[in-house]
This record gives structure tokens, C-alpha cells and sequence, in this order.
């Protein structure tokens, strides 16, 4: 989110300009077809992770036949063992007859288990296959989604929101995207001594057209009257609230008549997504303007409050009371020796 703090209350107003800049062709389409491949890539996934799921279900469930038979089978060679025992043995003759019948029930017992378990194992084997398959597929397509994803995680990277600065003081541009710098740039500003005004352009969405864009405008004057004395715009006399200031659309078209950008730069952030900012400003960016932070710009002719006395502290630098405690100390020039709270 853009955020401005004026004295007064200046209202946004639509402006078409040819140097503000386009939209990418096909932007649009490209995200919601990168968006599509990866809900595709993703629902693929799920259900190539509950096919695998089926056939591990399945494969365990024809798993207990075979071992049903398998246990039998061990139980009947046992008998059968015993049987043969007990016929090598010093036995009466009773007792040497029903070892005999033992063994041949033994006998039987096992080759009819061992058919069983034959069919039980042929019947676990495809199943076991599929456990096998199904779980490659599984795992070929969790590879899928998650390129899928990162593609299109790419593309809203690339999509996303980016801020330009065009500063008249150092006469260079600036370009920011996802809170990082990306490029910069000298700039040439026409008639460099005359100032050129801060205005803060947004593109709000858009149009019809695949590139074309609806753009608006805050002009800020630093509150100046036309006598050049500040005097604040927000509340009249009394606290009773007054309508916003419209902004200059002139003005604002002025400063985009003066700037010509290098066309290698123009190459670079062509092709914006809703959200972007185009900044031109007679100021310099503000030390506040930092790692992870959006352009900071302040107006010389605004008040500056404690931003103008404090010195930032490195990030290396930065003490906590304690281990749970995250919010950082800053050091202020306080005079005295002990400077630092």
C-alpha cells in the first residue's frame, strides 16, 4: 500500500500521460494460465497420492490370506514333523497307527495349504505392483506440482506491484520491486534548477485494452499557500473539516513533460502490474529508505519531527532487553556521556 502523509488532504484525480508507463502485454492471461497449470499440477497430485493410498490399502488387505496360509503351512510341517518323530520311535502299535494317519493328514494339510498359498501370493504380487507404480506416479507428480507452483509463484514475482522514484536533486531513477532494489538509472530532467514538484502516480487497474493502464495522481506542495507561507489544509478554524484539495492536473502533466528516461531503462520496468507507483519528487530518497522498506521520500519543507534527529542503527547493532523481547533500541544524540538507552 502507498502511504502519504500531508499536511493538508489532497485528493487523487485520474490522468492519461504518454509517459506513464503500460501495461505488459498478455500479463493478465500468463498468470491466470501459470495459476491454472498449477491447480491442475496440484489436483493431479492429490490424486495420484490417494491412488497410492488405494493400492497400499488393498495390498495390505490381500496380504492377510497369504499370511493366514503361510501360518497354517508352518503349523502343518510342525505336525508332520512330530508325526515322523513319534514313528521313529519305540512306540506300541496303537500309538505307531496314529502317528501313520497323522502324517498323511500332515501331508495333505501342507499340499492343500500350499496351493492356497501359491494363489494367495499371486493374487498379492499385482497388487504389490501397483503399491510400487502408484507410488512413483505419486511422487512423479508432487515433482510436477511443485514446478507448477514455483512457476507460478515466478510469475507473480514478476507481476508484482513495482516502484519507480525520479529524484530532480540527484537527477537519477530509481526502481524497486517486492521491496528490493532493482535498478538504477541517471535520468534527465528539463530545466534541472526550476523545481519540479513532488507527485505520486498510482496505477489503479486495467482498462479494456491488454497494456493500457488507469493511472492517478497526488500532487504534494509541501502546503504552501501562494504567498509561500505553510498553512495547514486539513481542518478549518474550529476543527470543523474542510474538502480535500484537488490536485493539479496540470502540474502533475508539467513534471511528466520534463523527464526523459533512458530507453534501456524504459526497456527494464516496462510493463507494470496494478499497484505500481511512479514518484517524481525534487528531493533526494530518505536514509529511511532501507532493506525491506518501500521508497521513504520526506519533503524538505515539511516538518521533520524525530525523523530529522534520529541516526538509524545497523541492523548488526541493534540490542534487546531480553530474548523474547524484539523490539530494538535506538540511540538518540542526547548530550551527555551516556548517550545510548
Amino acid at each position: 500500500m502507498r502511504v502519504i502523509v500531508a499536511l493538508g488532504d489532497v485528493a487523487p484525480i485520474e490522468i492519461d500521460h504518454l509517459a506513464l508507463f503500460l501495461s505488459k502485454p498478455g500479463a493478465g492471461a500468463l498468470a491466470a494460465a501459470r495459476t491454472a497449470e498449477a491447480d491442475e499440477a496440484a489436483r493431479k497430485a492429490d490424486q495420484a497420492r490417494l491412488a497410492a493410498g488405494t493400492a497400499f490399502r488393498e495390498a495390505a488387505q490381500a496380504t492377510v490370506p497369504a499370511r493366514v496360509a503361510e501360518n497354517l503351512k508352518l503349523r502343518a510341517e510342525a505336525q508332520l514333523a512330530a508325526a515322523e518323530t513319534a514313528l521313529g520311535s519305540a512306540i506300541p502299535a496303537a500309538a505307531k497307527e496314529q502317528a501313520e494317519r497323522d502324517k498323511a493328514q500332515a501331508i495333505a494339510r501342507i499340499a492343500a495349504l500350499q496351493v492356497q498359498l501359491a494363489n494367495a501370493k499371486a493374487e498379492l504380487q499385482p497388487k504389490q505392483d501397483a503399491v510400487t507404480r502408484t507410488r512413483e506416479a505419486a511422487a512423479i507428480a508432487e515433482t510436477a506440482r511443485a514446478a507448477a507452483a514455483e512457476a507460478a509463484r515466478q510469475v507473480a514475482r514478476e507481476f508484482e506491484p513495482v516502484s519507480v522514484l525520479i529524484s530532480r536533486k540527484t537527477q537519477r531513477l530509481y526502481v524497486r520491486q517486492a521491496f528490493e532494489p532493482i535498478l538504477e538509472s541517471p535520468v534527465t530532467i528539463q530545466d534541472a534548477d526550476r523545481p519540479i514538484g513532488t507527485h505520486v502516480f498510482t496505477a489503479m487497474e486495467r482498462t479494456n485494452s491488454d497494456t493500457d493502464m488507469r493511472w492517478s495522481v497526488v500532487s504534494l506542495d509541501g502546503g504552501r499557500s501562494q504567498s509561500g507561507v505553510v498553512e495547514p489544509q486539513g481542518r478549518a478554524r474550529g476543527g470543523r473539516d474542510v474538502e480535500p484539495v484537488p490536485t493539479d492536473r496540470d502540474s502533475a502533466k508539467t513534471a511528466l513533460d520534463r523527464i526523459v528516461i533512458p530507453q534501456d531503462a524504459l526497456d527494464r520496468i516496462a510493463g507494470l502490474a496494478p499497484r505500481s507507483s511512479l514518484i517524481v519528487t525534487d528531493e533526494a530518497l530518505s536514509s529511511e529508505t532501507g532493506k525491506g522498506t518501500d521508497f521513504v521520500v520526506l519533503l524538505s519543507g515539511e516538518p521533520q519531527g524525530g525523523i530529522k534527529m534520529r541516526r538509524r542503527v545497523p541492523a548488526d547493532e541493534f540490542r534487546y532487553a531480553r530474548s523474547r523481547d524484539r523490539m530494538p533500541y535506538w540511540r538518540w544524540p542526547f548530550p551527555g556521556p551516556d548517550s545510548t538507552w
